[in-house]
């Protein structure tokens, strides 16, 4: 008799919508980030940048702990043979991506960075397909991928130059690259532990660390008002779900079939920051369309499958 519970998740059906979901949450990151800038940051410098995502991880992986402990009726800790794993996803997924990320977005336009973010999704299915072995590298793999970031291409057109440097463009790039090596660890690792409890012990360790990075270089973070403690919360609880249900859907699925998905999250980014933000106002509905329908066409390829009776 097939059980139910562990189908749920390999179902295409549910594993489209449930990425989507953490891929919207992701996309609504970008227009509140600028906004948490505004309210909650005195001077916009690296310390106190990394000091903003240090809290709001620190606070994601409290809330993590905490949801999912009382949804399960015990306490979720990591097993003592997994701490190492935890830390290790932890500098990968929080303190590397996300210290390079931040620097990297300061020193490069708004358009690009989004354009390279896009190359998480190819980067972590090379990985895992040419370096951890963990499924084949296909050709409709390469082409749902081309199709995918030729999206994210389009969207970004009004405002795409060819010139890169290192401390921008590059580091915008390590970031993916250390994104993607995240991915394939929490599918490894979550053999051995439950992807919830990885995701939230490795926010809290990663949390930590960049607060006290940002303070020992002086970074300074002021909570004034209800709508700057709003947003803080806010980006906080998405990253809890997100990361979280990302977690589950890669121990059930090919690191393939879920990280595709990833291409979206520019295109949510893109239409929320459309709709937000008025520096965003001029993104073209037009190209929103075509990003939307490339991106869609390479998600469609990668899961589509002959039915074999």
């Amino acid at each position: 008799m097939m059980n139910n519970k562990k189908s749920i998740f390999t179902n295409t059906a549910f594993v489209a919508v449930a990425a989507l979901l953490c891929c919207a949450l992701w996309g609504s990151a970008t227009p509140f980030i600028k906004t948490g800038y505004e309210l909650l940051l005195p001077e916009k410098n690296t310390p106190s940048i990394i000091l903003f995502a240090g809290i709001r991880f620190t606070l994601a992986g409290i809330l993590t702990v905490l949801i999912y402990s009382v949804a399960r009726k015990k306490f979720l800790y990591p097993k003592k043979k997994n701490l190492g794993k935890v830390a290790t996803v932890a500098a990968f997924q929080t303190v590397v991506q996300y210290i390079f990320f931040y620097v990297g977005l300061a020193n490069t336009s708004g358009v690009k960075g989004t354009v390279i973010t896009g190359a998480n999704a190819f980067c972590t299915i090379l990985i895992a397909s040419l370096i951890f072995r963990m499924e084949k590298l296909t050709v409709k793999k390469v082409i749902a991928c081309i199709l995918g970031f030729a999206g994210i291409v389009v969207i970004n057109l009004n405002g795409l130059d060819l010139n890169m440097n290192f401390t921008g463009d590059c580091f915008v790039f390590f970031s993916s690259v250390s994104y993607a090596f995240s991915s394939v660890m929490i599918k490894l690792f979550s053999k051995d532990e439950d992807p919830v409890i990885i995701s939230g012990y490795q926010f809290i360790a990663g949390g930590i660390f960049m607060i006290i990075v940002g303070i020992i270089f002086g970074g300074n973070i002021v909570v004034s008002s209800f709508s700057g403690a709003g947003v803080l919360f806010y980006l906080s609880c998405l990253s809890a779900i997100a990361y979280a249900l990302w977690g589950v859907l890669l121990k059930h699925n090919p690191v393939s079939k879920v990280s595709i998905f990833s291409f979206t999250t520019p295109l949510f980014g893109a239409i929320l920051s459309k709709l937000m933000l008025t520096e965003s106002a001029n993104v073209s509905t037009l190209n929103l369309l075509i990003t939307l329908t490339l991106v869609s066409s390479g998600i469609i390829i990668l899961n589509y499958n002959k039915t074999k009776n």
